[in-house]
């Protein structure tokens, strides 16, 4: 399985960006899939994930209320649309997928990340 993440960008704090990632080397619809990020000197930090069905979702409360996780099981694709961004939000966004498709929060639950896509919020 590989992850492949995009959609990051440099914008302005309040602005939006919305990520993708993009599961391919076999359907992973029945795995659970989540987002942390990473700045530097920092560790990685859980985000959100969302259940193979879709009906378990978790935020970090450094981003609830801002961010929203989503999922085309069809395209094997992820989504993490971001709102009301922050230049403490600057960090590499991965994306990752567990396969035994319940949403958590604990990263050593996940089998494949992908490579990570630069997120930079002006201020």
């Amino acid at each position: 399985v590989q992850l492949q993440a995009s959609g990051g960008g440099l914008v302005q704090a309040g602005g939006s960006l919305q990520l993708s990632c993009a599961a391919s080397g076999f359907a992973i619809s029945n795995y659970a899939r989540g987002w942390f990020r990473q700045a530097p000197g920092k560790e990685r930090e859980f985000l959100a994930a969302i259940s193979w069905k879709g009906d378990s979702i978790y935020y970090a409360d450094s981003v609830k209320g801002r961010f929203t996780i989503s999922r085309d099981n069809a395209k094997n694709t992820v989504y993490l649309q971001m709102d009301s961004l922050k230049p403490e939000d600057t960090a590499v966004y991965y994306c990752a997928a567990d396969r035994w498709g319940r949403a958590t929060s604990d990263r050593r639950a996940y089998d494949y990340w992908g490579q990570g896509t630069q997120v930079t919020v002006s201020s």
